[in-house]
């Protein structure tokens, strides 16, 4: 919250400055790449992408500056619109997999949806699922989902042999799939698309994953559509599984209708089932920009009034306040309450919940998701104090140790991947936790920024079972046997992309910022950059030579969260007081002084709460301002 006393009353400013003492010149301080050491991270200024628009910020309000800090020169990024989506007819494979469905739809051939067991694969399964449905409700339609740990990532050749075999072992009454379509997996497998071909089954490979570097590695099946597939020229290659399949959806309503002008159901059906896609998108952290900006913020606002049953169910089990879901409901909410159900027991029943369940039988399973999530919740924290109790033990935490790989027959492997983006957030550099199963080491990885963690185990490859995943996370098995030596292998790998400052843990900070330019209206305005999540952040701003008001106080249960009052003492005698809330900051109150001068990290959001529209402002991270 934000008050002021003295001579100038508190109220909103024009976003286009109009005088020169009321001008920031930013175009000496602001350009420079590194800003300083705060207390928890080293500040950097954001940079746009190379080759990116960047406008002359100097003197620009603070919207202007934002976008500019991202490259980003044109307004309109401000308002996405589906008009952003592009022909899914580009993507590689795409037609012909759609006219492939509509076939099998009207012969009433037997299809099999094959979905991973993460968010994104579930959410992608219920779009071409209840897709299908609409389009010929008589169809013959399937899911399957593997059991993460009996079975792991991925297509598995005897989960094809079951399926298409004459006398596979199916669920009673099930056929032998005709057509099977995977989501959010099957880029590299080789080995069950020869099942499929034995068989005479035609396999239809949906996926973003990284793929092969050349066709003659794809899988020889009868489509392979992947936006990033190396004879591709799809403009936008960060799709999620999610994503691929509704551009598949969409396609095979066109070809369906017999043109892209689609009548009013159809088109209704394409609005809602952009809330899977915007769920799915969210949770696989793809970047929320180009099209996937327009998918999340279009998905986001139908998700609490969902005609689908099973979504319904799950918001309303989430317990989640607000008019509509926003992208925080969805990452520590939505999303971890479906992957629970793929972590702690089997994701057939969320899919389920999300494709076939009645209104009971939905409410039946969201309230199991929630006990499985609490209890994936305290299996999480057992293993992160475990393995960071071993990362120093062992040395894992030096700068000379690019990487960390753990492995403990205790730990859940349904659960590693998780702590390994705790590990990452706080030692900085790539990590590989594995649990074992049937004597054999199955985990997951995850890296950071800057460091492909798909192309160093990669490099490792002929010391795994199996891998597969992208630059940010993956999924692999490996002999014990070979553990030591994919350690070593994988460790130099990491250590030829990680540099020095990559292992400090950074704050980009997109502007600084005057505390007039807080306002109700400036930070309205800021908030058009929602959806924020994964290459579009929500903004931080760096405010300089703000005094620490009086002792934080603590706040919440447990009272790990606290607020901090500090006051800016500005022209004209007039001093402005700011309420900053600073969550998980209890322990480190004791390293602040009442009466000192900070440069303040923060965020800005709008808060409704009091039923009228005040400013919220969150510390991020501060550091002791330099003599003046």
């Amino acid at each position: 919250m934000i008050g002021q006393t003295g001579k100038t009353r508190w109220g909103q400013i024009s976003m286009a400055a109009t005088s020169e003492a009321g001008q920031i010149d930013i175009s000496s301080r602001e350009l420079d790449c590194e800003l300083g050491r705060g207390l928890i991270a080293r500040w950097v200024q954001r940079r746009p992408r190379a080759g990116a628009p960047c406008p002359d910020v100097a003197r620009a309000d603070l919207v202007t500056r934002v976008l500019a800090a991202r490259g980003v020169s044109d307004s309109s990024f401000l308002d996405p619109k589906l008009s952003w989506m592009h022909d899914p007819s580009l993507i590689p494979d795409l037609d012909r997999a759609a006219a492939r469905l509509l076939t099998a739809m009207k012969l009433r051939e037997s299809i099999v949806i094959y979905g991973d067991y993460d968010a994104d694969g579930m959410t992608s399964t219920a779009i071409l699922f209840h897709t299908i449905r609409e389009l010929e409700p008589a169809a013959e339609v399937f899911t399957y989902v593997p059991h993460r740990i009996d079975e792991g990532y991925g297509l598995s050749a005897s989960a094809l042999e079951a399926l298409c075999a004459p006398n596979g072992a199916r669920p009673s009454g099930q056929p032998a799939a005709k057509v099977i379509v995977s989501v959010d997996c099957g880029v590299t497998a080789l080995e069950p698309a020869k099942v499929a071909v034995r068989h005479g089954v035609d396999l239809i490979i949906t996926d973003h994953h990284n793929p092969p570097a050349t066709m003659a590695e794809l899988p020889a099946c009868f489509a392979v559509v992947h936006p990033r597939r190396p004879d591709s020229t799809y403009p936008f290659g960060d799709l999620c599984g999610a994503g691929v399949a509704f551009k598949l959806a969409w396609r095979m309503m066109t070809l369906h209708f017999g043109s892209p002008r689609l009548p009013a159901p159809l088109r209704e059906l394409m609005f809602e089932l952009l809330s899977f896609a915007a769920l799915g998108s969210i949770a696989d952290v793809v970047p929320l920009l180009d099209e996937n900006r327009a998918i999340a913020r279009f998905g986001l606002q139908r998700m609490k009034t969902s005609r689908f049953i099973g979504l319904r169910a799950l918001v309303k089990a989430s317990r989640l306040d607000g008019e509509k879901v926003s992208v925080t409901d969805v990452g520590f909410k939505l999303a971890p309450r479906l992957n629970a159900s793929g972590r702690m027991a089997h994701a057939e029943q969320a899919v389920e919940m999300l494709t076939v369940a009645g209104p009971q039988r939905a409410a039946e399973i969201a309230e199991q998701l929630e006990e499985l999530n609490t209890e994936r919740r305290a299996t999480e924290r057992k293993i992160t104090d475990v393995a960071t109790a071993q990362v120093v033990q062992r040395g894992m935490d030096r700068p000379e140790c690019a990487a960390i790989v753990l492995a403990d027959a205790n730990w859940h492997v349904g659960v590693v991947g998780i702590v390994c983006s705790r590990l990452v957030e706080k030692f900085c550099k790539p990590v590989i936790l594995l649990g074992q199963k049937e004597g054999v080491w199955h985990g997951s990885g995850r890296s950071l920024e800057g460091v492909s963690l798909y192309r160093a185990i990669a490099k490792a490859s002929h010391l795994t079972e199996r891998f597969g995943g992208h630059d940010m996370a993956a999924g692999l098995a490996v002999l014990p046997e070979k553990l030591a030596l994919f350690t070593e292998a994988f460790q130099h790998a990491v250590a030829e992309e990680l540099r020095p400052e990559m292992m400090v843990r950074t704050l980009a900070i997109d502007t600084e910022v005057r505390t007039e330019e807080l306002s109700v209206a400036a930070v309205s305005l800021l908030m058009q950059l929602d959806p924020c999540g994964q290459g579009n952040p929500a903004p931080r701003m760096l405010l300089r030579g703000a005094e620490l008001y009086g002792v934080p106080r603590p706040v919440g249960k447990s009272g790990e969260h606290v607020k901090v009052s500090m006051r800016v003492r500005e022209r004209a005698g007039v001093t402005r007081y700011l309420s900053l809330a600073a969550w998980g900051w209890a322990d480190r109150c004791a390293d602040l002084s009442p009466g000192s001068a900070y440069d303040v990290v923060l965020k800005a959001e709008i808060s409704m709460w009091s039923g009228k529209p005040t400013v919220e402002l969150t510390l991020e991270d501060l550091a002791p301002s330099a003599p003046s």
